[in-house]
C-alpha cells in the first residue's frame, strides 16, 4: 500500500508530502491545476522514463519519493535475489538532473529501471480511459480467468512443474551436446587432460611458487640485507654498545627529571626492539638458502604452469582447474552418458505425459468456470449502464504445452447490439473498454489482494447514472485494496473515503501546484463546486450532502 508522497522540484510543484490511507481515495481539482503532475510523478517512481523538462526553477533536479507498505505482499525472494534490504516499510526514491542523468534507489541501495519496474509492478497498476493494454494481453486474459475461477493456485504448480520440465529437457540437450562432442574430441581431450594432470593443480599452488622462485633467484641479496641489519645492531661499531652507553650515562639522573625517565624508558625500548631485530635476521639468514637445484626445479615447474595458461588462453590456476574438470566430465565412457541420457528422457517423458494430462483437467475447469464469470461480468456491466455490452471468454484447447497449460483464451466484446463481437484486443479504447476494466478489477479485488490501484479519469465520457454507478462501484472496491481516482465528477468524488483537491495559484512571479487533504464540510464544498463552478449554490451543497450520504 503506498503510505506517502514527496515531491520536489517538479513541474509546478515546489515542495509536496502527501499521506495516503486504505480505502477509496478520490483526486480533483480544475483542469490545469497540476493533477496530471501528480500522475507524472508516480509514474517516475514506477519506473517511466524520465522528462527533464519537468525539473522546476528552485534547484538542478527534481526528486520523487514514496514510502510503501509491502507486510501484505510476500517479497523478500525479490529483495533477496536483487541483493536488496528488504523492510515491511520500503522507500523508494527517484531523482532526474539537468544534466539528463536519472537515479533510482530502493531503500537508499540504487537500483536500474528494470528492476524498479519490477517491484513496481507488484505496488501499483494504473488505469486510465486510454490504457487498457492489460486487457489485450493474452496473458493478462488467462490470468483474469484463472483469478476469477480460483485457480491461481492450481496455475502455479502447474508453471512450477513445467519449468522442471523444461529444464530437464535443457539438461537432456546439454549431455546430449556434451556426449557428441566428447565422441569426436575424445583422443584430444584425452591429452589436454594429461598435460593439466601433470600440473597437479589440487595439490600445487602456482602463486606460491612463484614467490618461492623470486626469494630462490634473489637469495644472495637476502641474505647480504639480512647481514647488514646484524652488523650494523651488533656489529664492529654496534649501535647496541653506543645505546648502553647512553643509557649509563642517564640512568643515576634519570630520576630527577620526569621528561629524561621517559625518554629512558623509550631509549630502553628501543634497545630491546634492535636486540630482537638483530636475532630474527640472523635467523632468517640460516633459514635462506643459497640452491640451485631449486631454483631449476621451481623455474621447471613454473614454466610448464605459464606454457598451458597461456596455451589455453586463461587468467590464473581456478581457470585451469575448471577447464581439467570440464574435460573429465567430456571424457566419461559413452555409454555411462548414453545411460544418463536415457535415465532422464524417461523422466521427461513421464512427466510430459502427466502434464498433458493436467493441462486438460485445468482447462475443463476454466471451461466449467467462464459462463459464471461471463454472468457476472454482465451484471457488473449492467450496473455500469453497458447493457449491450457483451463480453465473452471463449476458450479454446492446443496441442501444445505452455507454463499455463494448453489453454488459448480469446476475449469477444462488442459495445453495441447487432454488432458482431470481435477479439478485445482488436477493438478501440474508449469508455466501455475502461469500464470493462472497471467491472473486471472489482471482481478479481473480491478474491485476490490487488496492489494499489489508480484510475486516471476512467469516467471521462460519462455522466448522471452512469457517474453515480462508477462512484458507488469506487467505494465498494476500496472496501479490497488501496484504490485512488483521479476524478472530474460530483457522483464518483462524492462516495470516496478520502478527499484530496489540487490547486494552482499564483506565488510572486511564478504558478505553483499545491494538494490539500480535505475535511469532512471541505469535502462537501468540493462535490458543490464539481456541480455549479465556482459559484456554489445552496441547492449545489444540498445535492453534495445527498450525493455523499
Amino acid at each position: 500500500m503506498l503510505k506517502s508522497l514527496r515531491i520536489q522540484n517538479f513541474a509546478l510543484i515546489d515542495h509536496l508530502e502527501l499521506s495516503f490511507n486504505s480505502g477509496y481515495t478520490v483526486i480533483t481539482g480544475e483542469t490545469g491545476s497540476g493533477k496530471s503532475i501528480l500522475l507524472g510523478a508516480l509514474n517516475l517512481i514506477l519506473g517511466e522514463r524520465a522528462d527533464f523538462s519537468v525539473i522546476g526553477p528552485s534547484s538542478d533536479k527534481a526528486i520523487v519519493e514514496a514510502d510503501f507498505e509491502l507486510s501484505q505482499y510476500i517479497l523478500e525472494d525479490f529483495f533477496k535475489e536483487n541483493d536488496l534490504d528488504y523492510a515491511n516499510q520500503t522507500f523508494i526514491r527517484r531523482e532526474i538532473n539537468v544534466n539528463g542523468k536519472s537515479r533510482a534507489f530502493i531503500n537508499d541501495t540504487p537500483v536500474s529501471l528494470t528492476i524498479l519496474k519490477e517491484l513496481t509492478s507488484l505496488l501499483v497498476n494504473i488505469h486510465s480511459q486510454y490504457n487498457t493494454l492489460e486487457l489485450k494481453s493474452k496473458v493478462y486474459q488467462l490470468e483474469t480467468v484463472d483469478t476469477l475461477a480460483n485457480l491461481n493456485s492450481t496455475r502455479n504448480e502447474f508453471s512450477r512443474r513445467y519449468k522442471i520440465l523444461l529444464d530437464k529437457k535443457s539438461e537432456i540437450e546439454t549431455l546430449k551436446n556434451s556426449l557428441a562432442k566428447s565422441l569426436q574430441q575424445k583422443d584430444y581431450n584425452k591429452f589436454q587432460l594429461e598435460e593439466l594432470e601433470i600440473l597437479n593443480l589440487d595439490q600445487t599452488n602456482f602463486v606460491e611458487i612463484e614467490l618461492d622462485l623470486k626469494k630462490a633467484e634473489n637469495s644472495e641479496e637476502i641474505i647480504g640485507a639480512f647481514t647488514s641489519v646484524s652488523e650494523v645492531i651488533d656489529g664492529d661499531h654496534k649501535v647496541t654498545d653506543q645505546i648502553r652507553s647512553l643509557l649509563t650515562s642517564i640512568e643515576r639522573i634519570r630520576n630527577v627529571d620526569g621528561n629524561l625517565n621517559n625518554l629512558y624508558e623509550r631509549i630502553n625500548s628501543v634497545l630491546i626492539e634492535l636486540k630482537d631485530i638483530s636475532s630474527e635476521a640472523n635467523n632468517s639468514i640460516d633459514f635462506t638458502e643459497l640452491n640451485p637445484g631449486k631454483i631449476a626445479a621451481l623455474t621447471d615447474s613454473l614454466n610448464r604452469y605459464l606454457h598451458v595458461l597461456k596455451k589455453h588462453n586463461f587468467n590464473n590456476q581456478e581457470d585451469l582447474i575448471q577447464y581439467r574438470n570440464s574435460l573429465e566430465f567430456d571424457l566419461l565412457d559413452s555409454e555411462v552418458a548414453q545411460n544418463q541420457i536415457n535415465k532422464l528422457e524417461i523422466e521427461w517423458d513421464l512427466l510430459n505425459k502427466d502434464l498433458h494430462k493436467d493441462a486438460l483437467i485445468l482447462h475443463n475447469d476454466r471451461d466449467k468456470a467462464v459462463e459464471s464469470i461471463s454472468s457476472e461480468l454482465q451484471n457488473s456491466l449492467d450496473e455500469l449502464k453497458l447493457p449491450q455490452t457483451k463480453l465473452e471468454f471463449k476458450l479454446s484447447l492446443r496441442d501444445e504445452l505452455n507454463q499455463f497449460g494448453k489453454t488459448d483464451v480469446n476475449i469477444l466484446f462488442s459495445a453495441n447490439v447487432g454488432v458482431e463481437a470481435i477479439p478485445i484486443e482488436k477493438a478501440a479504447s474508449g469508455g466501455e473498454l475502461s469500464r470493462v476494466m472497471l467491472a473486471l478489477q472489482k471482481m478479481i479485488s473480491e478474491r485476490k489482494l490487488l496492489p494499489t490501484v489508480l484510475f486516471d479519469e476512467i469516467d471521462t465520457g460519462v455522466s448522471g447514472e452512469v457517474a453515480q454507478k462508477i462512484g458507488s462501484l469506487l467505494q465498494k472496491m476500496g472496501d479490497h485494496f488501496q484504490l485512488i481516482a483521479i476524478s472530474h465528477l460530483p457522483q464518483v468524488a462524492a462516495k470516496a473515503k478520502h478527499h484530496m483537491k489540487v490547486e494552482k495559484s499564483i506565488l510572486g512571479d511564478r504558478t505553483i501546484s499545491k494538494v490539500h487533504v480535505l475535511a469532512e464540510n471541505e469535502k462537501v464544498e468540493e462535490v458543490a463546486r464539481l456541480m455549479s463552478g465556482e459559484q456554489i449554490t445552496k441547492a449545489a451543497l444540498e445535492t453534495a450532502k445527498a450525493l455523499m450520504n
